[in-house]
């Protein structure tokens, strides 16, 4: 587990909060660890590491906690961290008091994951942001930059 990993806090940012913040601004805050992740980024052990308009990267170090039955990396965790990467790039184009939750994903593995693929990339970029549907896509890719899984999102947005 990295330091940075080790130093955050974990938990939820009340609604009251969330309404004070644009979704940037928001996103921002759970990069740079002025704000709380949630708790599952604790239990998978993943990061959110870059957050820009639109764009957002979340990182994490396969271990032997994430593995499935045949030794590779379960696909859930890759699933995890394209929502979460995805979801929060719709966040971060949105206005104060406006949210969003994740209505579909879809992802593809194209290569397996293991302890020894080392740190792993997730991100996401927003395709199309309209009033009430947001879309995106991710990729996770390896150190070298190899494409080891991707998907895309549709995301409701509503008021908070």
């Amino acid at each position: 587990m990295s330091n940075r990993i080790a130093a955050r806090t974990y938990g939820t940012v009340s609604a009251e909060r969330r309404k004070e913040l644009s979704g940037l601004q928001f996103v921002q805050g759970l990069a740079d660890a002025t704000l709380p992740l949630n708790t599952i980024a604790r239990t998978l052990g993943y990061d959110v590491t870059e957050a820009a308009n639109g764009r957002v990267v979340v990182t994490a170090e396969p271990g032997d906690i994430h593995l499935n039955p045949a030794g590779t990396v379960h696909g859930g965790f890759a699933a995890t961290l394209l929502d979460s990467c995805m979801g929060l790039a719709v966040q971060s184009t949105l206005e104060k008091g406006v949210g969003q939750t994740t209505l579909e994903f879809k992802i593809s593995l194209v290569r397996p994951i293991t302890p020894e693929t080392g740190e792993i990339r997730a991100e996401g970029i927003v395709l199309s942001r309209g009033r009430r549907v947001g879309t995106a896509e991710g990729r996770i890719t390896d150190r070298a930059g190899r494409l080891l899984a991707h998907g895309t999102t549709t995301c409701l947005i509503f008021e908070s």
